[in-house]
């Protein structure tokens, strides 16, 4: 059965693995995409994702979401995405504009709309989600489920504590960890590990158009490289609600750090229970590799 989905999101290039598994996996029932600032502006991000949409003609209605997080201005990750956001492919002018209305109120309607609870799936930073939170909490009894990437119960990558999606917007993750939903988080424990090798990469420019474009986009993403292998941080995301069985999954009470002046943006993993507090959300601490890299084999086979 396919699952309802929104996906927000803030291409990226990795989130252009993502957006692909999202449209083809045939578990996902793909609604709506929102838009987010995170790897690089929101007018960059918006133009990225209208972009992949018309590369696959989907038909997918999108909405532009915040261009700045909740209280803090705005750091992005051209360094490792490029100053675009998707370096390295020339995709063809169109015609496509997001709706006319903000992200947080084009997911307050399709989840009002909906017969069955739906999924959000975030990518980016929490700021548009936060504010649906806010505006409508009316929503909240149809969504299914949270299912995240951001976080990590050890180390960052943004900070030395803290991972760049919650990094970038911390009262935001904290006012959805705090929400009560049920939240599944695929941090940094699992993504750095979920890498595609220099060998499936190098098969890529010959499977079909998508893996012709993302190949092009892989050679200028700089998490990981074409020689050692790229870490696929977003798609775990995908792969979590479609495969959970590739990963270990342990319900934990976390807290976002907003406070800290060298630790805003940590997710406080309470994996032994130390805080004494109920948990909130199910933390992805491992990861079948062999079978992640499967999955993608066969979704990126799937699509044109």
């Amino acid at each position: 059965m396919r699952q309802p989905i929104i996906l927000d999101t803030d291409p990226g290039i990795d989130d252009a693995v993502a957006l692909a598994a999202a449209l083809f996996a045939p578990q996902c029932d793909l609604r709506l995409i929102t838009t987010v600032a995170g790897n690089v502006s929101l007018e960059k991000t918006t133009r990225n994702a209208l972009q992949l949409l018309n590369f696959w003609q989907a038909d997918i209605p999108l909405a532009q979401g915040a261009a700045t997080p909740l209280l803090r201005p705005l750091y992005c990750a051209a360094d490792v995405h490029g100053e675009s956001g998707m370096e390295g492919y020339d995709f063809v002018e169109h015609p496509r504009q997001p709706l006319a209305k903000p992200a947080f109120q084009a997911i307050r309607d399709v989840l009002l709309a909906s017969p069955e609870p739906i999924t959000l799936v975030t990518i980016g930073p929490l700021t548009n989600i936060a504010l649906l939170l806010s505006h409508y909490p009316e929503c909240q009894f149809n969504i299914r489920r949270l299912v995240m990437m951001g976080g990590s119960a050890g180390r960052g990558n943004f900070t030395p504590n803290a991972e760049f999606n919650i990094a970038v917007d911390p009262e935001a993750a904290a006012r959805v960890f705090n929400s009560g939903l049920e939240i599944v988080m695929c941090g940094l424990d699992v993504t750095n590990r979920a890498t595609l090798t220099p060998e499936f990469l190098a098969t890529l420019p010959t499977l079909n158009r998508t893996g012709h474009m993302l190949h092009a986009l892989f050679s200028h993403y700089r998490s990981g490289s074409m020689t050692t292998g790229l870490r696929m941080h977003d798609l775990c995301a995908i792969a979590c609600l479609v495969r959970p069985e590739l990963f270990t999954l342990k319900s934990c009470f976390v807290a976002v750090e907003t406070q800290g002046r060298y630790t805003a943006g940590t997710t406080v993993v309470d994996l032994d229970g130390k805080l004494n507090q109920p948990p909130n959300a199910r933390v992805a601490l491992d990861i079948d590799i062999n079978g992640f890299r499967h999955w993608v084999a066969e979704v990126l086979a799937l699509a044109p």
